[in-house]
C-alpha cells in the first residue's frame, strides 16, 4: 500500500526567491526564459559560485538549470506544476564562465501529466 500526501503549491505568490529564476534570490541563477510559442530558450554563464570540480560546473546545478527549464516549457503553456521524476544524462562538463544555452519544450500532455525535454549546449551546439 503507498501513502502519498496531498501537498498545497501555492502558485498564485511571485517567483523571486526562485532559486533557478528568482530575480531577488541573492544566491540563485536569476535565469530568463523566452518563448516562441513552441521552445522556452535561455543563456546562462554559470559563475565560480556554481562549481564542482575546480572549472568545472556542479552536476546539480546543470540537473537544475534543465529542470528550471523543463518547468518554463510547461508553465508558457500555462500549466502550474511540479516535478514529479526527471531523468538526467550529461554528455561533456559544462566549464566555470561558458555560455550554455538552455532550450526545452512540452513533447506530451494529457489531463494529468505533463511531459518536457530540455537540452544544454554551448553557442556552436556542443551538447552538455
Amino acid at each position: 500500500m503507498v501513502i502519498r500526501s496531498q501537498v498545497s503549491v501555492d502558485t498564485t505568490r511571485g517567483y523571486s526567491q526562485c532559486f533557478g529564476c528568482g530575480q531577488d534570490n541573492p544566491v540563485g541563477l536569476k535565469l530568463e526564459f523566452e518563448w516562441d510559442g513552441e521552445t522556452a530558450r535561455a543563456e546562462f554563464a554559470p559563475s565560480k559560485h556554481y562549481q564542482g570540480w575546480k572549472g568545472i560546473v556542479h552536476g546539480g546545478i546543470i540537473t537544475c538549470i534543465l529542470d528550471e527549464a523543463m518547468g518554463y516549457a510547461v508553465l508558457f503553456e500555462g500549466v502550474h506544476c511540479i516535478t514529479a521524476k526527471m531523468h538526467a544524462r550529461l554528455k561533456r562538463p559544462a566549464l566555470i564562465d561558458e555560455l550554455l544555452i538552455i532550450t526545452s519544450a512540452v513533447t506530451r500532455k494529457n489531463r494529468r501529466l505533463v511531459e518536457a525535454r530540455a537540452n544544454i549546449s554551448l553557442r556552436d551546439g556542443t551538447p552538455i
